[in-house]
């Protein structure tokens, strides 16, 4: 008995060993990234794919996936999905890997006016997933089209107690800056401090500050108008045909979700085969059509069923994204004071 329990127990320590190093050989891929942006069964097919195990922990704003970053020095991460704004904060800092597009074949399916702005030039750090614009929002049943065109016409006195905006310090100050005719990316303390009084004005209009949940609260008529991303305005119009959206004559911030690496990313090679597979035309399509949020991949968008592919709101012509800006970074004192102002308004200015 005495010899059979040794051998066993030598039996199991060899297994354990050979089970050990086959975990240790296991390629896996750890992804940090936005919350319902990547459909489950497209991780699934991946990993069948490429043999790759992919860990995917989700976040719900840029703040608190850079907070966590800048807070582990090695947090292990290979893979992180900063919107434009953070991409340039995140390149500048030395947080992120220049890119090897030669890894990248299908980096040419991408929209070409999407693959060099201002956050990236060139895409030397980031790939482009998802983009959409920040605009108005409105119920067909309670205003009649064109009865909002601009950005101003929210301050109107009938939209008392009638608006939904954004919980979202640079998209509030984004509207109130292009109110005034600044840019949404301004940094000079004078005009921030003319968009807070401005926005000050605006606050008897608001019924409800939302981040989540903003689909439901356009379909479910909750707030009858206010600010939407266009993505949330096109899922809310599946479910009720009369909301209605609107791109601001006084210009609107584009936004642009991407996928980097990250400079000390522990699984490089598998970081880029999951970018260049998330880059294939059949894969953004599938993105596309679940998430309802427009690509950022040209090839994927000829796929796409004609009602989604030629649907204005989700995917506007050249000529309204021409009015648009991209989000990029601004200095740690300029954030500060749009934070200092941002908490003013919420508690009633």
């Amino acid at each position: 008995m005495r010899r059979f329990l040794s051998l066993f127990l030598v039996l199991f320590i060899l297994m354990m060993s050979f089970t050990n190093i086959a975990h240790a050989d296991e390629k896996v891929l750890n992804v940090y990234g936005w919350t319902a942006e990547i459909p489950d069964e497209i991780i699934e097919q991946f990993e069948r794919i490429y043999g790759i195990k992919v860990n995917f922990s989700t976040y719900e704003n840029n703040e608190i996936m850079y907070a966590k970053l800048k807070a582990v020095k090695s947090p292990g991460y290979d893979i992180v999905m900063p919107s434009s704004y953070y991409v340039d904060r995140m390149r500048r800092q030395g947080m992120l890997e220049k890119l090897d597009k030669n890894q990248l074949p299908n980096i040419k399916n991408l929209y070409p006016q999407l693959a060099d702005t201002s956050y990236d030039p060139h895409s030397n750090y980031s790939i482009p997933h998802l983009w959409g614009i920040t605009g108005i929002y409105y119920n067909k049943k309670d205003y009649p089209p064109n009865t909002i065109t601009s950005w101003n016409d929210l301050w109107d006195k009938k939209y008392r107690d009638q608006l939904m905006l954004l919980d979202d310090t640079r998209e509030i100050f984004s509207m109130g800056l292009l109110s005034l005719g600044y840019s949404a990316n301004d940094s000079n303390p004078a005009h921030i401090k003319a968009a807070y009084l401005k926005l000050k004005a605006l606050i008897p209009n608001a019924r409800v500050f939302a981040s989540d949940m903003v689909p439901s609260i356009m379909a479910d008529e909750d707030a009858p108008a206010g600010m939407a991303w266009n993505g949330d305005a096109f899922k809310a119009s599946a479910d009720n045909p009369d909301v209605a959206f609107v791109f601001p004559k006084e210009g609107f911030v584009i936004w642009v979700d991407t996928f980097a690496i990250l400079k000390n990313a522990p699984h490089k090679k598998e970081a880029y085969e999951f970018i260049n597979y998330m880059l294939r035309a059949d894969i953004a399509k599938v993105v596309a059509i679940e998430t309802r949020y427009s690509t950022a991949n040209a090839a994927a968008q000829k796929l796409l069923p004609p009602d989604i592919r030629n649907n204005p709101t989700v995917y506007p012509s050249q000529s309204v994204v021409n009015r648009g800006e991209f989000q990029t970074d601004l200095s740690d004192d300029t954030l500060a004071l749009y934070e200092k102002y941002w908490e003013a308004l919420k508690m009633g200015g």
